[in-house]
């Protein structure tokens, strides 16, 4: 398995990947990752809002997951917000979460971000396992304002 930047010929296949897992999920289309207009095209999001977002990909050059961070929208101050972190069934609970959100904490320590903060569902507990194992905390509620009003859980993390 191999972590990289996202190239703009890997936009369809994160965005798929993206919509595959929240469906799988039961995570409502509404109010998540899956209806944000920027999923199609997250190669240029991101290099117009100075973040990164990176992919994992098999041995075969297949995309099998991703992760970035960006600025937190809506919010004054230096906040990353960790995004769009999905993988297939098949690679999870294998370590590739723990190295991802590694590999997004490093860029945004570079970047100079002094916070991340993300959002995710009650139920994806396993997740927030691994949050938690990574150091980040729960919050009371959301900061800045990312249109994901259908996340209610909301944790942070000290860079």
């Amino acid at each position: 398995m191999k972590i990289s930047p996202l190239t703009p010929s890997e936009n369809q296949a994160v965005a798929d990947l993206v919509r595959s897992v929240i469906l799988e999920h039961g995570v409502p289309k509404v109010g998540t990752a899956y209806a944000d207009k920027s999923l199609d095209d997250l190669y240029s999001y991101y290099q117009q809002n100075s973040g990164i977002y990176y992919v994992l990909k098999d041995e075969n050059g297949q995309v099998v997951g991703g992760a970035g961070i960006a600025p937190l929208e809506n919010y004054e101050g230096p906040v990353c917000e960790l995004q769009k972190m999905y993988f297939l069934s098949e690679i999870r609970g294998k370590g590739f979460g723990q190295k991802m959100i590694e590999k997004c904490v490093g860029q945004a320590r570079i970047f100079g971000f002094e916070q991340c903060y993300l959002e995710t569902m009650p139920y994806m507990e396993a997740a927030q396992k691994l949050y938690n194992k990574m150091g980040f905390k729960y919050l009371e509620g959301p900061m800045g304002n990312t249109g994901h009003f259908s996340c209610p859980v909301h944790m942070i993390l000290d860079l």
